[in-house]
């Protein structure tokens, strides 16, 4: 399931623009999504890829913990926090282990986005890592999810998407493609092959791809999943016609 080690080294040709940054990836949630957080206020990105967002919160003065099952993607969290000169915490984790490395009911905050939660495995997976960020809540907490439209994903089939312009990053430009192998069933391993072909100084093109494993899922599933673990989903942008969305859902009192 940790996937992203060869992905992790080019990963910024897969963030869009509007994220890039860490002041951007911070204002993209805490501006439009959750609003504006006090300092002090616990936070977990628990798939934090190259740690965008985990660094713009921490600049904030949040208490930032980022974690992500890959190696890779530590590495280069650590690397952007030395770089922007902010304190944060990183823990390599899956989500299942997290609740072994981290107390329970301390975090006002969670975000699992990047379309991260399609990487766990079947139902049951995807049931053990929203327990295990529901457990990591305080009660009223928040968890931040993005999600694809799994649904328009799968209806398209199986097919290669090459995208239509060179992507520039750190005056490098690439050119990515996806190709996606769907299933006959929802609960059948669903594959995603993700190609970055940088254009190299030297005018060579080197590519870095990798192949990773997807278990799509419906909104009405994730959300039913949500409320079992003690989730309510508080706000969404789920349209049956847009590609991605974002759901907010909050902890339980009671629980």
């Amino acid at each position: 399931m940790a996937g992203y080690g060869a992905l992790s080294e080019v990963y910024e040709w897969l963030i869009g623009d509007g994220k890039l940054t860490p002041a951007q990836a911070a204002s993209a949630y805490c501006t439009d999504v959750v609003g504006p957080l006090p300092p002090g206020t616990r936070v977990l990105d628990c798939s934090c890829g190259t740690g965008q967002l985990a660094v713009g919160l921490a600049g904030l003065g949040l208490d930032v913990v980022a974690a992500d099952a890959s190696e890779g993607m530590v590495r280069r969290t650590e690397g952007l926090a030395g770089e922007q000169g902010v304190p944060l915490r990183t823990l390599r984790a899956s989500w299942d282990q997290l609740p072994d490395r981290l107390e329970d009911s301390t975090f006002d905050l969670v975000f699992c986005v990047g379309n991260s939660l399609g990487h766990a495995e079947g139902a049951a997976g995807r049931l053990a890592a929203l327990e295990a960020m529901a457990r990591l809540l305080k009660p009223g907490g928040r968890l931040v999810l993005t999600s694809r439209n799994w649904e328009l994903v799968r209806s398209a089939g199986s097919r290669v998407d090459v995208r239509d312009r060179l992507i520039r990053r750190n005056d490098r430009d690439a050119v990515v493609s996806y190709y996606w192998q769907i299933e006959q069933h929802w609960e059948q391993e669903h594959f995603l092959e993700i190609v970055v072909a940088r254009i190299e100084p030297d005018r060579e093109v080197r590519a870095v791809s990798e192949r990773l494993s997807i278990w799509p899922y419906r909104y009405e599933d994730l959300v039913a999943q949500l409320r079992s673990v003690g989730l309510t989903a508080r706000s969404t942008t789920f349209d049956p016609e847009a590609d991605n969305y974002v759901v907010v859902a909050g902890r339980d009192q009671a629980r």
